[in-house]
C-alpha cells in the first residue's frame, strides 16, 4: 500500500492513510480489527521490500496496529500511531511518512468489540488503546448507553469520536505513560453500575488492563469470556517482547 496522507491529529496522534489496489478483495467493515504492518527500513527499495515480503522474510520488522476507519470506495484505511520518545520503527516510519511511501499490511484480525445483548457499555482505554476502543463505540447502535473512559497525556490530546449520544464520555489524563495508571480503575470502582448485562471493552497498558480484569472478575463477579480485555503494551518491553511473555503466561 501507499501513503496518501498523513498529519498529526493530536501531539500525541499521527494518523497515516495508506492507499492500494491490493485492498480491493479486503473485507468491509473492518474497524476496530488489528493488521499487522510490516515496515520498510530507510531508503529500501520497493521491489526488494516486495520480494522480502513475498519470501515471508523474518527480517522486516512487523507491528501490530487498529483499522481506525476503512472506506471501501477509495480504498483507503487510516491507522493511527501513538507518538513517544524513543519510538520504535513503527512511530519513525509514521513520522517521517509522506504521500508516495509505501508500507505492507496483513489482515484484518478479529473486530474488537463487547458481548452482543449488552444493557449497556463500558469502555476503558488508554491513548495507544483509544482507536480501537473509538472504532468499537462508534459501531454500536445509536441508541446504546453507558461510560467510555479514555486515558491521555494532556488536554490537549482530546480527539473528536462518533459516540452514540447515550455513552457519556470521560477524558482522563496521566501524563507519565512510563508509570501505571490507576485512574480507570479508580473510574470504575466509583461508578454506579447499572442494572443489566455490562458490554465490556478494556485495552491498554499491562498494569493497569490487569488491575482492571481482576476488579472486574473478582469483585464484580464477570465472566472473562463475556469481556474484551486485552493489554495492548508493557512499560519497559517493545512489542516482540510483550508478545513473547503474553505466549508464555498463557501457556
Amino acid at each position: 500500500m501507499n501513503v496518501v496522507r498523513s498529519e498529526r491529529i493530536t501531539p500525541t496522534m499521527q494518523r497515516v492513510t495508506p492507499c492500494g489496489d491490493d485492498l480491493g478483495d479486503f473485507p468491509a467493515g473492518q474497524e476496530s480489527a488489528h493488521i499487522k504492518l510490516m515496515i520498510p527500513n530507510d531508503n529500501q527499495d520497493f521491489t526488494e521490500f516486495r520480494e522480502l515480503i513475498e519470501s515471508g522474510s523474518k527480517a522486516i520488522p512487523r507491528r501490530t496496529f487498529t483499522i481506525r476507519h476503512h472506506r471501501t470506495d477509495t480504498r483507503e484505511m487510516d491507522v493511527d500511531f501513538v507518538v513517544h520518545d524513543g519510538g520504535g520503527p513503527a512511530c519513525s516510519w509514521a513520522l517521517a511518512a509522506k504521500p508516495g511511501d509505501f508500507i505492507g499490511v496483513a489482515g484484518p484480525g478479529p473486530i474488537k468489540k463487547p458481548v452482543s445483548g449488552a444493557d449497556w457499555f463500558l469502555f476503558g482505554a488508554d491513548i495507544a488503546a483509544i482507536p480501537a476502543a473509538a472504532a468499537a463505540f462508534e459501531a454500536l447502535p445509536q441508541d446504546a448507553v453507558g461510560h467510555a473512559v479514555f486515558e491521555i497525556t494532556n488536554d490537549d490530546d482530546i480527539q473528536p469520536v462518533s459516540a452514540p449520544k447515550g455513552i457519556k464520555l470521560h477524558w482522563l489524563v496521566h501524563d507519565d505513560p512510563h508509570t501505571s495508571s490507576e485512574q480507570q480503575l479508580e473510574f470504575f470502582r466509583s461508578l454506579d453500575w447499572p442494572k443489566g448485562l455490562p458490554g465490556i471493552f478494556v485495552a491498554g497498558e499491562s498494569g493497569a488492563v490487569s488491575g482492571l480484569r481482576k476488579y472486574l472478575i473478582n469483585e464484580r463477579g464477570l465472566d472473562k469470556r463475556a469481556m474484551y480485555i486485552s493489554a495492548y503494551w508493557k512499560i519497559g518491553l517493545v512489542e516482540d517482547q510483550h508478545q513473547e511473555q503474553k505466549r508464555a503466561e498463557a501457556a
